[in-house]
């Protein structure tokens, strides 16, 4: 199968997708309910679409195309409200966060769509543990060779994006010991890690044909990167982050991906190398582990210094940029978070420490999602 054009979208547009836990309003144990969610919306006029995912406990909701931070608020607000009134009429919560607290994978059900059965049949088991859920973001890129170049350089940001948005500190009951246990999940899978390193589009066609020449893999779905281009799109699609707990911290974390984006775009501030990537997995894990008190390995210089010292470095940085993406107020937002309050794993163990009740930690969570 061949990968076809990249198709030309307006540079720095955002797109955002998240994918949501439904839960019984009883004992806030995942429901199997998105069927009757998505009959209760069919035919409801939105600006993005609601879909099913892997199994009928989850449900994912995305906007149309966004020109920033603004827009994309507006539009999952929107969203939002018909998912809200949807999940009244059917006395079932909704819940951000990127793992559920307590449900067990073995209770799951695959949702009755072939792509869906296909990945249950091949992965096995694998399939109903991936109830997990993450925020995707898609960001425009003018050109193939510059959304590759967008790829390996935003690449180097992607602890930021786990430890602003780490959400899922609790599975099957245990405290993890992670600030975002989810990815783990992820990795799990055969093709999940980063992309090959590929600055030109000819590149990575050659890549992909090589890949579809194996038989592993039939369409650029079948990778689960953490970020991967969207040829049909004209983005790439940033995929690392947990789901937030309300579509305000997840729209602000779209406006700052927006940001680098424009960073990066405009004063092409590196050329991205191979061996940027030495570091990759340990920056990762750190991030997922320990949050914004990670440590962050410089690709570049190879200095070590707390997650927490990058990103204020990073935002302080970009203010042109975001003034230019007005986004300014949405990186303040996220600068206090990671100077003064905290990611929401923080707040999901606070939660608890108070509640000692997993149900009702689900249930707060819960709450905040719907107001």
């Amino acid at each position: 199968m061949s990968l076809g054009p990249f198709t030309k979208s307006g540079a720095l547009s955002i797109g955002v997708e998240l994918e949501l836990q439904i839960v019984n309003r009883h004992n806030y144990d995942l429901m199997p309910c998105a069927p009757d969610l998505l009959r209760l919306l069919q035919g409801r006029k939105l600006p993005g679409v609601v879909t099913p995912e892997m199994t009928e406990s989850m449900i994912e909701l995305a906007t149309g195309i966004c020109t920033g931070y603004d827009d994309a608020l507006a539009q999952l607000t929107e969203i939002q409200g018909a998912l809200v009134e949807a999940a009244n009429k059917l006395d079932v919560g909704l819940a951000g966060g990127g793992t559920h607290p307590f449900q067990h994978w073995a209770q799951q059900r695959i949702f009755d769509k072939p792509r869906f059965l296909q990945l249950s049949e091949l992965y096995g088991y694998l399939s109903k543990q991936f109830t997990v859920f993450g925020q995707h973001v898609h960001l425009g890129c003018p050109d193939a060779d510059t959304a590759l170049y967008t790829l390996h350089c935003i690449s180097r940001f992607i602890p930021h994006f786990i430890a602003l948005s780490a959400s899922s500190p609790y599975v099957q009951g245990e405290d993890t010991g992670f600030h975002s246990a989810r990815l783990n999940s992820v990795f799990a899978f055969p093709l999940s890690g980063r992309a090959p390193f590929a600055l030109s589009w000819e590149d990575f066609e050659r890549y992909f044909d090589k890949m579809t020449a194996t038989g592993v893999v039939k369409s650029m779905k079948d990778f689960y990167w953490d970020i991967r281009p969207k040829p049909e799109y004209g983005t790439i699609e940033v995929r690392v982050m947990d789901t937030p707990l309300t579509i305000t911290k997840a729209a602000r974390i779209a406006a700052y991906i927006q940001t680098l984006g424009a960073y990066i775009q405009r004063e092409r501030p590196f050329e991205p190398q191979e061996d940027d990537y030495l570091v990759y997995t340990f920056n990762r894990f750190q991030a997922c582990r320990f949050g914004f008190d990670g440590t962050f390995v410089d690709p570049a210089t190879r200095e070590h210094r707390t997650l927490r010292e990058d990103l204020i470095r990073t935002l302080v940085r970009l203010e042109g940029h975001a003034a230019d993406c007005k986004s300014d107020v949405a990186l303040r937002e996220l600068l206090a978070d990671v100077s003064v309050r905290g990611n929401d794993a923080e707040w999901i163990r606070k939660v608890f420490v108070r509640e000692h009740h997993l149900p009702e930690v689900v249930r707060q969570q819960a709450g905040r999602w719907m107001d």
